[in-house]
């Protein structure tokens, strides 16, 4: 078999750490970066590939894929660029701006015949894939309550709010834990650093089968913490990414007389493989080129992140009055929604 070998596009905040893992990985020849800056990290990070400042250039050489690494806001020019050139495709969150542009990328990339993959790196983590085959077992129980935290003190942006900057991974990872979209979501936020971009929002999901979940973020924090909260009846768990544990915690809520009883129980840590999500998405991605399956994380999964998105992002400006989804795109294989 021919090997496999891959383009990234943009070598900047997040685009380095595809470069060097690509690059671990013997797949990268191509890094197209416009300032010098970025081009002497590339180097740095990977002497051996050839690097080009535009677009063009790295479209033009015979690599089979490519990783789109730039502002949210050229994702969806640059995609549909990427798919006319004949390549496979592997974009940064999200997708698009809007579920309209989701969509066409989509039906290009399967007119195409072509891999779509959005890059929802947290769908990787080694700690997620345990706590849903934990779900997926009923260890937890009837799942009755979800949350997240993801706040810290920056990097504030100016081409995007902090919903679209931070949510999308929680919203992926809940997505794929309940196995369907929510019926319904709410949201509200606040601008204090620059007019008319939040700069803080909490997200109410509503799921058919009773599931409530909000996602809270922030880069205005004191202090940084990533971590996904998941109750349940019969146990509860939590994953703090910044300490990077997952911890199950046999204690429950039981009704005794009429009366609610909670019942305290020990944390136990469960354990879960060293693996660094980037490298398994980057993995994940070359093996989609080779066997032409699609990912896990497709063009379909990141247009269900971008429709619960952009319904949160509608309840941001109606100030939190709740916009229903339509249950258009179905169950999300793998999820929890039937326990």
């Amino acid at each position: 078999m021919q090997h496999t070998t891959v383009a990234v596009i943009g070598c900047g905040y997040w685009g380095q750490h595809l470069v060097r893992n690509f690059h671990h990985l013997g797949a990268l020849a191509v890094v197209c970066e416009l300032t010098p800056a970025g081009q002497q990290t590339a180097r740095a990070l990977a002497p051996q590939a050839t690097i080009v400042a535009s677009v063009e250039a790295a479209l033009a050489t015979p690599v089979a894929g490519v990783v789109i690494a730039t502002p949210a806001e050229t994702h969806y020019p640059l995609v549909q660029q990427a798919l006319a050139a004949g390549k496979d495709v592997l974009v940064e969150k999200p997708l698009a701006l809007t579920y309209a542009q989701g969509a066409h990328l989509v039906q290009l990339a399967a007119s195409a015949g072509r891999i779509l993959m959005v890059g929802h790196v947290l769908e990787y983590h080694p700690a997620i894939g345990r706590l849903e085959s934990l779900l997926q077992a009923g260890v937890l129980g009837k799942v009755h309550y979800m949350y997240s935290n993801r706040v810290s003190l920056g990097k504030v942006r100016r081409e995007e709010n902090i919903l679209w900057s931070f949510a999308p991974h929680d919203v992926a990872v809940m997505v794929r834990l309940m196995g369907s979209l929510p019926f319904q979501v709410a949201a509200h936020g606040g601008s204090y650093v620059q007019p008319n971009i939040a700069d803080v929002t909490v997200t109410h999901l509503l799921f058919d089968n009773g599931v409530r979940a909000h996602i809270h973020v922030s880069w205005l924090h004191p202090f940084k913490e990533q971590r996904l909260v998941v109750v349940g009846s019969r146990q509860m768990a939590s994953f703090d990414d910044v300490a990077k544990r997952l911890v199950l915690y046999d204690q429950r809520v039981e009704v005794h007389a009429g009366a609610p009883v909670p019942v305290p129980g020990p944390g136990e840590e469960v354990a879960f493989g060293p693996e660094e999500p980037l490298r398994l998405e980057c993995q994940a991605f070359l093996e989609a080129l080779a066997t032409r399956r699609a990912p896990r994380t497709d063009g379909r999964s990141g247009l269900r992140v971008l429709q619960v998105l952009q319904a949160a992002q509608r309840s941001l400006v109606l100030n939190g009055d709740p916009v229903p989804l339509p249950l258009e795109l179905g169950s999300v294989p793998g999820g929890q929604a039937a326990l």
